[in-house]
Protein backbone atom coordinates (compact mmCIF):
# COMPACT_ATOMS: atom_id res chain seq x y z
CA UNK A 1 0.00 0.00 0.00
CA UNK A 2 1.10 3.24 -1.13
CA UNK A 3 0.31 6.93 0.65
CA UNK A 4 0.24 9.54 -2.00
CA UNK A 5 0.05 13.48 -2.34
CA UNK A 6 -2.24 16.02 -0.25
CA UNK A 7 -6.18 15.96 -0.24
CA UNK A 8 -6.91 19.70 0.15
CA UNK A 9 -6.85 21.18 4.15
CA UNK A 10 -5.50 18.91 6.82
CA UNK A 11 -8.24 17.91 9.16
CA UNK A 12 -8.74 18.71 12.63
CA UNK A 13 -8.23 16.29 15.25
CA UNK A 14 -12.26 16.25 16.05
CA UNK A 15 -12.61 15.29 12.12
CA UNK A 16 -9.81 12.32 12.27
CA UNK A 17 -11.55 10.76 15.63
CA UNK A 18 -15.04 11.10 13.91
CA UNK A 19 -13.77 9.37 10.87
CA UNK A 20 -11.41 6.81 12.32
CA UNK A 21 -14.46 5.79 14.74
CA UNK A 22 -17.08 6.09 11.67
CA UNK A 23 -14.49 3.71 9.33
CA UNK A 24 -13.91 1.60 11.90
CA UNK A 25 -17.84 0.69 12.81
CA UNK A 26 -17.81 0.55 8.26
CA UNK A 27 -14.88 -2.14 8.94
CA UNK A 28 -16.67 -3.87 11.49
CA UNK A 29 -20.08 -4.14 9.51
CA UNK A 30 -18.47 -5.08 6.35
CA UNK A 31 -16.42 -7.79 8.12
CA UNK A 32 -19.39 -9.34 10.02
CA UNK A 33 -20.86 -9.83 6.40
CA UNK A 34 -18.63 -11.42 4.94
CA UNK A 35 -18.10 -13.91 7.57
CA UNK A 36 -21.96 -13.90 7.28
CA UNK A 37 -21.61 -14.97 3.42
CA UNK A 38 -18.92 -17.01 3.69
CA UNK A 39 -21.45 -19.24 6.51
CA UNK A 40 -24.17 -18.57 3.85
CA UNK A 41 -25.32 -22.22 2.57
CA UNK A 42 -26.07 -20.90 -0.74
CA UNK A 43 -22.49 -20.14 -1.21
CA UNK A 44 -21.24 -23.72 0.52
CA UNK A 45 -23.84 -25.35 -2.03
CA UNK A 46 -22.25 -23.59 -5.12
CA UNK A 47 -18.40 -24.28 -4.40
CA UNK A 48 -17.40 -27.19 -6.29
CA UNK A 49 -21.88 -27.63 -7.78
CA UNK A 50 -21.52 -28.31 -11.40
CA UNK A 51 -23.26 -25.62 -12.60
CA UNK A 52 -24.37 -24.92 -16.09
CA UNK A 53 -25.71 -22.20 -18.49
CA UNK A 54 -26.05 -18.12 -16.77
CA UNK A 55 -25.54 -19.75 -13.27
CA UNK A 56 -22.09 -21.21 -14.47
CA UNK A 57 -21.29 -17.46 -15.41
CA UNK A 58 -22.71 -15.38 -12.98
CA UNK A 59 -21.07 -17.53 -10.36
CA UNK A 60 -17.88 -17.89 -12.04
CA UNK A 61 -18.09 -13.68 -12.02
CA UNK A 62 -19.17 -13.56 -8.08
CA UNK A 63 -16.85 -15.89 -7.38
CA UNK A 64 -13.63 -13.33 -9.09
CA UNK A 65 -15.65 -10.65 -7.01
CA UNK A 66 -15.74 -12.28 -3.52
CA UNK A 67 -12.04 -13.04 -4.15
CA UNK A 68 -11.54 -9.07 -4.69
CA UNK A 69 -13.52 -8.05 -1.83
CA UNK A 70 -11.24 -9.94 0.87
CA UNK A 71 -8.62 -8.98 -1.30
CA UNK A 72 -9.85 -5.04 -0.95
CA UNK A 73 -10.75 -5.86 2.80
CA UNK A 74 -7.65 -6.55 3.75
CA UNK A 75 -6.11 -3.65 1.73
CA UNK A 76 -8.78 -1.22 3.73
CA UNK A 77 -7.93 -2.88 7.34
CA UNK A 78 -4.14 -1.94 6.92
CA UNK A 79 -5.37 1.79 5.90
CA UNK A 80 -7.13 1.93 8.65
CA UNK A 81 -4.76 0.69 11.09
CA UNK A 82 -1.95 2.57 9.67
CA UNK A 83 -4.27 5.73 9.99
CA UNK A 84 -5.24 4.50 14.22
CA UNK A 85 -1.43 3.85 14.56
CA UNK A 86 -0.09 7.09 13.54
CA UNK A 87 -3.47 8.68 15.60
CA UNK A 88 -2.11 6.72 18.66
CA UNK A 89 1.28 8.92 18.51
CA UNK A 90 0.29 11.27 20.30
CA UNK A 91 -3.27 12.67 22.23
CA UNK A 92 -2.58 16.15 20.24
CA UNK A 93 -1.22 15.13 17.31
CA UNK A 94 1.05 17.82 15.25
CA UNK A 95 0.21 19.71 12.34
CA UNK A 96 2.31 17.40 10.04
CA UNK A 97 0.32 13.85 11.63
CA UNK A 98 -2.90 15.89 10.99
CA UNK A 99 -1.75 16.22 7.34
CA UNK A 100 -0.37 12.81 6.85
CA UNK A 101 -3.67 11.84 8.78
CA UNK A 102 -5.65 13.46 6.07
CA UNK A 103 -3.99 11.68 3.25
CA UNK A 104 -4.48 8.42 4.52
CA UNK A 105 -8.16 8.98 5.33
CA UNK A 106 -9.57 11.04 2.18
CA UNK A 107 -6.70 11.03 -0.08
CA UNK A 108 -6.68 8.24 -3.08
CA UNK A 109 -3.79 6.51 -1.83
CA UNK A 110 -4.54 3.01 -1.32
CA UNK A 111 -3.29 0.78 -4.12
CA UNK A 112 -5.41 -2.74 -4.45
CA UNK A 113 -3.85 -5.50 -6.70
CA UNK A 114 -5.11 -8.50 -8.65
CA UNK A 115 -4.92 -10.34 -11.93
CA UNK A 116 -6.66 -9.29 -15.21
CA UNK A 117 -10.70 -9.81 -14.24
CA UNK A 118 -11.95 -12.48 -16.57
CA UNK A 119 -14.13 -11.40 -19.43
CA UNK A 120 -17.44 -12.86 -17.76
CA UNK A 121 -16.96 -11.17 -14.92
CA UNK A 122 -16.30 -7.54 -16.32
CA UNK A 123 -20.02 -6.56 -15.69
CA UNK A 124 -19.70 -7.47 -12.26
CA UNK A 125 -16.31 -6.14 -11.42
CA UNK A 126 -16.05 -3.41 -14.09
CA UNK A 127 -12.89 -2.94 -16.33
CA UNK A 128 -10.36 -5.18 -16.51
CA UNK A 129 -7.44 -4.13 -14.62
CA UNK A 130 -3.97 -4.89 -13.01
CA UNK A 131 -4.00 -2.30 -10.19
CA UNK A 132 -5.95 0.50 -8.81
CA UNK A 133 -5.27 3.59 -6.47
CA UNK A 134 -8.44 4.16 -4.07
CA UNK A 135 -9.42 6.32 -1.00
CA UNK A 136 -11.28 4.65 1.83
CA UNK A 137 -14.43 5.89 1.19
CA UNK A 138 -13.94 4.65 -2.98
CA UNK A 139 -12.97 1.38 -1.02
CA UNK A 140 -15.53 1.04 0.81
CA UNK A 141 -18.04 2.10 -1.70
CA UNK A 142 -16.84 -0.98 -3.92
CA UNK A 143 -16.65 -2.98 -1.36
CA UNK A 144 -20.33 -2.65 -0.75
CA UNK A 145 -21.05 -2.74 -4.58
CA UNK A 146 -19.29 -5.86 -4.62
CA UNK A 147 -20.70 -7.93 -1.79
CA UNK A 148 -24.64 -6.49 -2.89
CA UNK A 149 -23.75 -7.87 -6.37
CA UNK A 150 -21.96 -11.29 -4.77
CA UNK A 151 -25.01 -11.64 -2.31
CA UNK A 152 -27.39 -11.36 -5.19
CA UNK A 153 -26.31 -14.28 -7.22
CA UNK A 154 -25.99 -16.40 -3.90
CA UNK A 155 -29.21 -15.76 -2.16
CA UNK A 156 -31.32 -16.15 -6.21
CA UNK A 157 -29.95 -19.77 -6.04
CA UNK A 158 -30.63 -20.15 -2.28
CA UNK A 159 -33.71 -19.08 -2.67
CA UNK A 160 -34.32 -21.35 -6.10
CA UNK A 161 -32.74 -24.56 -4.70
CA UNK A 162 -34.48 -24.37 -1.12
CA UNK A 163 -37.71 -23.35 -3.38
CA UNK A 164 -37.69 -26.29 -6.04
CA UNK A 165 -35.56 -29.35 -5.68
CA UNK A 166 -37.12 -31.08 -2.74
CA UNK A 167 -40.92 -30.72 -4.06
CA UNK A 168 -40.32 -31.92 -6.84
CA UNK A 169 -38.94 -35.16 -5.32
CA UNK A 170 -42.22 -35.07 -3.88
CA UNK A 171 -43.59 -34.48 -6.84
CA UNK A 172 -41.69 -37.26 -8.60
CA UNK A 173 -42.63 -39.46 -5.51
CA UNK A 174 -46.41 -38.81 -6.02
CA UNK A 175 -46.03 -39.64 -9.55
CA UNK A 176 -44.47 -42.91 -8.46
CA UNK A 177 -47.38 -43.92 -6.64
CA UNK A 178 -49.44 -43.15 -9.02
CA UNK A 179 -47.76 -44.97 -11.73
CA UNK A 180 -48.00 -47.94 -8.99
CA UNK A 181 -51.48 -47.61 -8.85
CA UNK A 182 -52.02 -47.23 -12.51
CA UNK A 183 -50.50 -50.45 -13.99
CA UNK A 184 -52.12 -52.03 -11.19
CA UNK A 185 -55.05 -51.05 -13.32
CA UNK A 186 -53.54 -51.94 -16.42
CA UNK A 187 -52.79 -48.32 -17.49
CA UNK A 188 -49.66 -48.94 -19.18
CA UNK A 189 -47.54 -46.37 -21.55
CA UNK A 190 -48.80 -48.13 -25.22
CA UNK A 191 -52.09 -49.09 -23.28
CA UNK A 192 -53.81 -46.30 -22.27
CA UNK A 193 -53.43 -42.53 -22.70
CA UNK A 194 -53.10 -41.55 -18.64
CA UNK A 195 -50.05 -44.21 -19.05
CA UNK A 196 -48.20 -42.03 -21.46
CA UNK A 197 -48.85 -38.86 -20.21
CA UNK A 198 -47.45 -40.64 -16.59
CA UNK A 199 -44.53 -41.40 -18.49
CA UNK A 200 -43.69 -38.43 -20.14
CA UNK A 201 -44.66 -36.16 -16.81
CA UNK A 202 -41.82 -38.46 -14.88
CA UNK A 203 -39.25 -37.78 -18.01
CA UNK A 204 -40.23 -34.15 -17.44
CA UNK A 205 -39.87 -34.29 -13.79
CA UNK A 206 -36.26 -35.38 -13.96
CA UNK A 207 -34.92 -33.19 -16.47
CA UNK A 208 -36.90 -30.17 -14.35
CA UNK A 209 -34.96 -30.97 -11.62
CA UNK A 210 -31.23 -31.77 -13.39
CA UNK A 211 -31.66 -27.80 -14.92
CA UNK A 212 -33.08 -26.76 -11.42
CA UNK A 213 -29.56 -27.90 -9.90
CA UNK A 214 -27.27 -27.16 -12.39
CA UNK A 215 -28.99 -23.82 -13.97
CA UNK A 216 -31.32 -22.68 -10.76
CA UNK A 217 -30.69 -19.10 -11.85
CA UNK A 218 -32.57 -19.90 -15.27
CA UNK A 219 -36.20 -20.21 -12.58
CA UNK A 220 -35.42 -16.52 -10.73
CA UNK A 221 -37.86 -13.98 -12.22
CA UNK A 222 -39.13 -10.78 -11.17
CA UNK A 223 -37.29 -12.01 -7.81
CA UNK A 224 -38.41 -14.93 -6.65
CA UNK A 225 -38.47 -18.69 -7.63
CA UNK A 226 -40.22 -19.34 -10.95
CA UNK A 227 -42.52 -22.45 -9.73
CA UNK A 228 -44.78 -22.43 -13.17
CA UNK A 229 -43.27 -25.46 -15.05
CA UNK A 230 -43.60 -27.12 -11.33
CA UNK A 231 -47.04 -26.17 -11.09
CA UNK A 232 -48.13 -27.39 -14.38
CA UNK A 233 -46.31 -30.64 -13.82
CA UNK A 234 -48.46 -30.23 -10.64
CA UNK A 235 -51.94 -30.27 -12.33
CA UNK A 236 -50.77 -32.88 -14.82
CA UNK A 237 -50.31 -35.11 -12.12
CA UNK A 238 -54.07 -34.39 -10.35
CA UNK A 239 -55.62 -35.04 -13.94
CA UNK A 240 -53.97 -38.34 -14.31
CA UNK A 241 -54.92 -39.35 -10.86
CA UNK A 242 -58.64 -38.60 -11.57
CA UNK A 243 -58.44 -40.53 -14.67
CA UNK A 244 -56.62 -43.77 -12.58
CA UNK A 245 -59.11 -43.47 -10.13
CA UNK A 246 -61.87 -43.61 -12.46
CA UNK A 247 -60.60 -46.58 -14.12
CA UNK A 248 -59.43 -48.01 -10.27
CA UNK A 249 -63.66 -47.58 -9.56
CA UNK A 250 -64.36 -49.26 -12.83
CA UNK A 251 -62.27 -52.19 -11.07
CA UNK A 252 -63.89 -52.30 -8.23
CA UNK A 253 -67.26 -52.06 -9.12
CA UNK A 254 -66.63 -54.24 -12.54
CA UNK A 255 -67.68 -57.50 -10.48
CA UNK A 256 -71.02 -56.03 -9.52
CA UNK A 257 -72.11 -54.39 -12.54
CA UNK A 258 -71.54 -57.63 -14.71
CA UNK A 259 -72.87 -59.74 -12.00
CA UNK A 260 -75.84 -57.63 -12.75
CA UNK A 261 -75.77 -57.22 -16.50
CA UNK A 262 -76.00 -61.11 -16.83
CA UNK A 263 -78.70 -61.27 -14.43
CA UNK A 264 -80.53 -59.25 -17.07
CA UNK A 265 -79.39 -60.78 -20.18
CA UNK A 266 -80.31 -64.06 -18.61
CA UNK A 267 -83.76 -62.95 -17.18
CA UNK A 268 -84.29 -61.38 -20.89
CA UNK A 269 -83.53 -64.61 -22.23
CA UNK A 270 -85.82 -66.56 -19.94
CA UNK A 271 -88.79 -63.88 -20.70
CA UNK A 272 -88.27 -64.60 -24.83
CA UNK A 273 -88.32 -68.76 -24.14
CA UNK A 274 -91.27 -68.22 -22.20
CA UNK A 275 -92.96 -65.85 -24.52
CA UNK A 276 -91.96 -68.40 -27.44
CA UNK A 277 -93.68 -71.08 -25.54
CA UNK A 278 -96.36 -69.19 -24.60
CA UNK A 279 -97.11 -68.21 -28.28
CA UNK A 280 -96.90 -71.92 -28.99
CA UNK A 281 -100.11 -72.39 -26.86
CA UNK A 282 -101.85 -69.38 -27.89
CA UNK A 283 -101.55 -70.70 -31.14
CA UNK A 284 -103.54 -74.05 -30.17
CA UNK A 285 -105.81 -72.74 -27.75
CA UNK A 286 -106.71 -69.02 -29.73
CA UNK A 287 -108.84 -69.59 -32.76
CA UNK A 288 -108.78 -66.25 -35.00
CA UNK A 289 -106.40 -64.50 -33.33
CA UNK A 290 -102.91 -62.27 -34.19
CA UNK A 291 -100.16 -63.42 -32.30
CA UNK A 292 -96.91 -61.31 -33.20
CA UNK A 293 -93.66 -63.03 -33.55
CA UNK A 294 -91.16 -63.52 -30.76
CA UNK A 295 -87.79 -62.20 -32.03
CA UNK A 296 -84.32 -64.56 -30.95
CA UNK A 297 -82.05 -64.08 -28.02
CA UNK A 298 -79.88 -60.96 -28.21
CA UNK A 299 -76.95 -62.89 -29.84
CA UNK A 300 -74.97 -59.49 -30.32
CA UNK A 301 -75.34 -58.15 -26.21
CA UNK A 302 -74.16 -62.15 -25.27
CA UNK A 303 -70.86 -61.79 -27.47
CA UNK A 304 -70.39 -58.14 -26.11
CA UNK A 305 -70.66 -59.01 -22.65
CA UNK A 306 -67.62 -61.78 -23.40
CA UNK A 307 -65.83 -59.19 -24.62
CA UNK A 308 -66.32 -57.51 -21.53
CA UNK A 309 -65.19 -60.83 -19.53
CA UNK A 310 -62.17 -60.90 -21.28
CA UNK A 311 -61.37 -57.01 -21.12
CA UNK A 312 -61.84 -58.17 -17.52
CA UNK A 313 -59.68 -60.90 -17.07
CA UNK A 314 -56.91 -59.08 -19.06
CA UNK A 315 -57.02 -55.71 -16.82
CA UNK A 316 -58.10 -53.41 -19.70
CA UNK A 317 -60.27 -51.57 -17.60
CA UNK A 318 -59.97 -48.61 -19.85
CA UNK A 319 -61.92 -50.34 -22.76
CA UNK A 320 -63.86 -52.27 -20.26
CA UNK A 321 -65.88 -48.43 -18.68
CA UNK A 322 -67.30 -47.56 -22.03
CA UNK A 323 -68.32 -51.06 -23.03
CA UNK A 324 -70.44 -51.88 -19.83
CA UNK A 325 -71.70 -48.40 -20.00
CA UNK A 326 -73.67 -49.22 -23.15
CA UNK A 327 -74.08 -52.69 -22.53
CA UNK A 328 -75.96 -52.03 -19.13
CA UNK A 329 -78.58 -49.66 -21.19
CA UNK A 330 -78.98 -51.77 -23.68
CA UNK A 331 -79.56 -55.13 -21.76
CA UNK A 332 -82.58 -53.31 -19.74
CA UNK A 333 -83.99 -52.24 -23.20
CA UNK A 334 -83.82 -55.81 -23.82
CA UNK A 335 -85.08 -56.81 -21.01
CA UNK A 336 -88.18 -54.28 -21.61
CA UNK A 337 -88.43 -55.31 -25.06
CA UNK A 338 -88.78 -59.41 -24.01
CA UNK A 339 -91.52 -58.69 -21.29
CA UNK A 340 -93.35 -56.54 -24.02
CA UNK A 341 -93.36 -59.23 -26.33
CA UNK A 342 -94.45 -61.84 -23.60
CA UNK A 343 -97.24 -59.31 -22.69
CA UNK A 344 -98.57 -59.00 -26.08
CA UNK A 345 -98.08 -62.78 -26.78
CA UNK A 346 -100.16 -63.64 -23.85
CA UNK A 347 -102.97 -60.91 -24.25
CA UNK A 348 -105.28 -63.67 -25.83
CA UNK A 349 -104.99 -66.09 -22.89
CA UNK A 350 -105.39 -62.55 -20.51
CA UNK A 351 -108.88 -61.90 -22.55
CA UNK A 352 -109.66 -65.55 -22.64
CA UNK A 353 -109.11 -65.68 -18.43
CA UNK A 354 -110.81 -62.47 -18.05
CA UNK A 355 -114.15 -63.81 -20.09
CA UNK A 356 -113.89 -66.68 -17.48
CA UNK A 357 -113.90 -64.98 -14.64
CA UNK A 358 -116.29 -62.82 -15.51
CA UNK A 359 -118.84 -65.64 -16.61
CA UNK A 360 -118.06 -67.46 -13.35
CA UNK A 361 -119.16 -63.93 -11.21
CA UNK A 362 -122.34 -63.72 -12.63
CA UNK A 363 -122.81 -67.50 -12.65
CA UNK A 364 -122.25 -66.70 -8.95
CA UNK A 365 -124.72 -64.19 -8.75
CA UNK A 366 -127.11 -65.91 -10.50
CA UNK A 367 -127.14 -68.20 -7.93
CA UNK A 368 -127.79 -65.74 -5.09
CA UNK A 369 -130.92 -64.69 -6.63
CA UNK A 370 -132.10 -68.82 -6.48
CA UNK A 371 -131.89 -68.83 -10.69
CA UNK A 372 -128.92 -71.14 -11.33
CA UNK A 373 -131.81 -73.67 -12.47
CA UNK A 374 -133.35 -70.81 -14.61
CA UNK A 375 -133.37 -72.65 -18.65
CA UNK A 376 -132.57 -69.99 -20.50
CA UNK A 377 -129.83 -68.63 -17.83
CA UNK A 378 -128.60 -72.69 -18.21
CA UNK A 379 -128.82 -72.65 -21.82
CA UNK A 380 -126.15 -69.39 -22.03
CA UNK A 381 -124.28 -70.39 -19.58
CA UNK A 382 -123.75 -73.66 -21.03
CA UNK A 383 -122.81 -72.50 -24.53
CA UNK A 384 -120.53 -69.46 -22.86
CA UNK A 385 -118.77 -71.98 -21.10
CA UNK A 386 -118.26 -74.41 -24.05
CA UNK A 387 -116.62 -71.72 -25.86
CA UNK A 388 -114.65 -70.62 -23.31
CA UNK A 389 -113.02 -74.33 -22.40
CA UNK A 390 -113.23 -75.43 -25.97
CA UNK A 391 -109.45 -75.35 -27.91
CA UNK A 392 -109.06 -73.52 -30.01
CA UNK A 393 -110.90 -70.72 -28.15
CA UNK A 394 -113.14 -68.83 -30.69
CA UNK A 395 -112.86 -65.53 -28.71
CA UNK A 396 -114.94 -63.00 -30.51
CA UNK A 397 -117.57 -66.10 -30.38
CA UNK A 398 -117.09 -66.10 -26.67
CA UNK A 399 -116.88 -62.61 -25.90
CA UNK A 400 -120.42 -62.53 -27.71
CA UNK A 401 -121.50 -65.53 -25.97
CA UNK A 402 -120.78 -63.71 -22.25
CA UNK A 403 -122.37 -60.41 -23.12
CA UNK A 404 -125.36 -62.50 -23.94
CA UNK A 405 -125.43 -64.29 -20.83
CA UNK A 406 -124.46 -61.29 -18.56
CA UNK A 407 -127.65 -59.51 -20.68
CA UNK A 408 -129.79 -62.67 -20.07
CA UNK A 409 -128.43 -62.79 -16.63
CA UNK A 410 -129.73 -58.52 -16.03
CA UNK A 411 -133.07 -58.80 -17.60
CA UNK A 412 -133.87 -61.62 -15.39
CA UNK A 413 -133.30 -59.39 -12.24
CA UNK A 414 -134.30 -56.09 -13.14
CA UNK A 415 -136.82 -56.73 -15.63
CA UNK A 416 -137.26 -54.15 -18.55
CA UNK A 417 -133.73 -52.52 -17.15
CA UNK A 418 -130.74 -53.98 -18.99
CA UNK A 419 -127.41 -52.39 -19.09
CA UNK A 420 -125.92 -50.79 -21.72
CA UNK A 421 -123.27 -53.85 -21.70
CA UNK A 422 -125.91 -56.21 -22.09
CA UNK A 423 -127.17 -54.92 -25.10
CA UNK A 424 -123.31 -55.00 -26.73
CA UNK A 425 -122.99 -57.86 -29.53
CA UNK A 426 -125.88 -59.40 -28.81
CA UNK A 427 -126.02 -61.28 -31.92
CA UNK A 428 -129.80 -61.66 -31.52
Amino acid sequence: MALAGPSGPAMSREDVDRALARLGDEREAIESSLLALQDHSGRRLLEGAALTGATKERWAAAEQALSLLWAHFDAYTDALTSARALRSRRRWPTQSELRDLTELLRGSGITVSGGAVPEAARGLTGPARLSERLSLEQLLARMNDRYAQVLDVVSAVDAVWSALPARIDLLAAEAQRVRSLAESVGVRPGTHPSGDDLQELLTSLAALRGQVVSDPLLFWTAGRPDTGRYDRAGRALEDIRREVEAVLHVRDDADHRMMRLRDVLSRADRTLTEARSARVEVLSKIAASEVPAVSGAPVALHDQLTAAVEFRRTGQWHRLSPLLDGLEQRADDELLRARESLTAVTAPLAVRAELRGRLDAYRAKVARHGLAEDPLLMERYDHARRLLWSAPCDLRAAESAVLRYQRAVSDMLVPGQAGPADHKGDGR
